[in-house]
């Protein structure tokens, strides 16, 4: 089974939804899935130019030489996708977003009609495989997350994607610090995104209670707010000295 990760934090592998999406990622390969990951910070991904050149002219293709000519074919032949983005402005990151306005190429310009709305049918070289999203947030609750769902299974639907889970971890920022202090629920958490990667491996999905898992209270809302309101203030404290 192919996968492709894409992790689209500006903070890479040293960010917090780096420390959700590596033991998902961990879970696919132990029960053998071929995973390969890429961060968009270190791609070269132009914006769209909107201009259908890859439905008219060069039908699959984009127009524009970049970081897309290799990455998109490896899309088409994946199994599962993993879209991992912090939450920024109650969506996905701006280059991630960028990667997926460039994933036109993988459809073709015609409509069909499916569950009673216009479609696009796949380019044939592309596969119909499934999506996970894995995101963070600062932001205390779960609900933060719903506009960023609402974009990710309208993508499915419009790309033949079939939507398997999300992974989400609300108060995302407590986690680093709690890993280095070494509290037993970031193990739980850990273990179940590596739980979740074996689950959409040999299942096909993952489990309800793994994902509660994933996304399980870290702290009091009302804590949570104290220790980051502290942590900002220290931060203009130390602008003053």
């Amino acid at each position: 089974m192919k996968v492709v990760a894409i992790n689209s934090s500006p903070r890479m592998e040293k960010g917090n939804t780096a420390l959700i999406l590596n033991p998902f990622i961990e879970g696919m390969e132990e029960v053998g899935a071929e995973v390969e990951l890429f961060y968009t910070r270190k791609l070269v991904v132009k914006p769209c130019l909107g201009c259908f050149g890859c439905w008219v002219k060069t039908p699959g293709r984009c127009v524009q030489k970049d970081d897309m000519d290799w990455l998109l074919p490896k899309m088409n032949e994946a199994d599962i996708w993993v879209f991992a983005t912090p939450l920024y402005v109650d969506g996905a990151t701006g280059s991630l977003k960028g990667l997926m306005d460039r994933m036109l190429p993988r459809i073709q310009p015609f409509f069909e009609i499916r569950k009673g709305r216009c479609r696009h049918p796949l380019m044939e070289e592309a596969k119909a495989g499934k999506l996970v999203v894995v995101s963070n947030c600062g932001f205390w609750e779960m609900e933060n997350f719903d506009p960023l769902l609402v974009h990710m299974r309208a993508l499915c639907e419009n790309a033949s994607l079939d939507f398997a889970g999300a992974l989400l971890r609300p108060h995302g920022e407590a986690l680093q610090e709690m890993v280095e202090q070494g509290a037993p629920v970031v193990g739980e958490v850990f273990n179940a995104a590596r739980k979740a990667g074996r689950e959409i491996v040999e299942q096909g999905s993952i489990g309800e209670d793994t994902l509660r898992a994933v996304g399980q209270e870290l702290m009091p809302r009302e804590a949570y707010a104290q220790m980051a309101n502290a942590y900002f203030q220290e931060l203009l404290d130390a602008l003053e000295m």
